[in-house]
């Protein structure tokens, strides 16, 4: 499991001439990196403001994002099994055609499931730009920087994922599956940039 390995082990595996783990999984690990800074920062002693309001909504925000970082942890590892499952269908026998449109169904179903994993992605790290926003309003003003940072990696992340989700769309025949997972991203794109709009407002500099 790639995020059982030492940071220096998971670098050279990126780095390795392997097609996996690929840019879907360093798409789940800028987010998770991403929510982990939000939850440091939401964690610390000192608050915006000091008041009761500050502790309650980064307590509540720490714990959302404890469950998000989580599951982009979790995708990092499930991306690269997806797309090895990918590869195996393509590498189903074709002879007859009893074996071609075997190998034709188990490509669209992993393609499928490959494409559902960076879509799983971009919702968690929207959900995340959005515990951001509550991180940016009422963490301490010192750390205003880690919070854009995180924000920068979340949209780093989204924006990694959905360019796996659309080359994978190229390859799969069900026009109505095509159709509600590019929407679904190009959705989640437009929520994302706005949150980010909103924390660089909260945090007075862009990032």
């Amino acid at each position: 499991m790639l995020m059982d390995t030492t940071g220096r082990e998971l670098l050279a595996a990126f780095s390795s001439t392997d097609p996996t783990p690929g840019g879907g999984s360093a798409s789940a690990l800028a987010s998770a990196v991403g929510a982990s800074l939000l939850m440091m920062v939401a964690c610390l002693a000192k608050t915006r403001s000091g008041s009761d309001d500050d502790r309650r909504a980064l307590a509540d925000a720490s714990a959302a994002l404890t469950t998000i970082r989580d599951q982009l942890a979790g995708a990092v590892d499930s991306d690269t099994a997806a797309y090895d499952r990918v590869v195996a269908a393509y590498k189903l026998p074709k002879a007859s055609p009893e074996e071609q449109l075997a190998r034709k169904s188990a490509v669209q179903t992993a393609l499928k499931a490959a494409t559902d994993v960076p879509l799983g992605v971009m919702r968690l790290s929207a959900a995340a730009m959005d515990l951001a926003t509550v991180v940016a309003a009422h963490g301490h003003r010192a750390a205003s920087s880690d919070v854009g940072v995180a924000a920068g990696l979340l949209q780093a992340g989204a924006a990694g994922a959905r360019l796996n989700v659309e080359i994978n769309l190229e390859g799969i025949a069900d026009q109505p599956y095509v159709e509600d997972a590019r929407n679904g991203a190009l959705a989640l794109s437009g929520t994302i940039e706005r949150a980010a709009t909103a924390i660089a407002a909260s945090l007075g500099a862009p990032f």
